[in-house]
């Protein structure tokens, strides 16, 4: 399997997720924590607090529409799995984000950058058992 190195778009993009955690944090004293966001807008406590994470998944949406009207045509996303895979991904995904009380984005980029021991360790847990997994997928099983 080729995997392309993209360094500009990644830097790019990680400057604008970084961005968006300061500005969440200066804005509205919020960790930016995608799952603890998609769950406030799924079972909200209040409409001011639904409205702005509404907005922010919105903008998570379309951003791929922005990038069109920018470049021409919509990026190109190619998923060397398959659909079962994916959605058996996204369950340990969503066991691994309720049992670790976040995601990597809430631990990894806003608890690690407030050194938050209990973020520190959940990253590392998170990338011991990636890593283990991408271990077992290619050279067990070789899928």
């Amino acid at each position: 399997m080729v995997t392309e190195f993209t360094p500009w778009a990644s830097l790019i993009g990680g400057i604008l997720i970084g961005l968006a955690a300061v500005l969440l944090m200066l804005l509205r004293g919020r960790v930016f924590g995608a799952t603890g966001i998609l769950a406030g807008v799924l079972s909200p406590s209040g409409s001011s607090d639904w409205t702005w994470r509404a907005q922010l998944l919105a903008g998570m949406v379309t951003g791929p529409l922005l990038y069109s009207l920018l470049f021409g045509q919509m990026p190109v996303i190619q998923v060397p799995v398959s659909t079962p895979m994916m959605v058996i991904g996204g369950v340990i995904v969503g066991i691994g984000v309720t049992f670790g009380s976040g995601c990597t984005s809430g631990h990894g980029v806003c608890g690690m950058a407030r050194l938050s021991p209990r973020s520190i360790v959940a990253t590392a847990v998170f990338m011991l058992f990636t890593f283990l997994t991408v271990y077992v997928v290619r050279h067990v099983l070789g899928l």
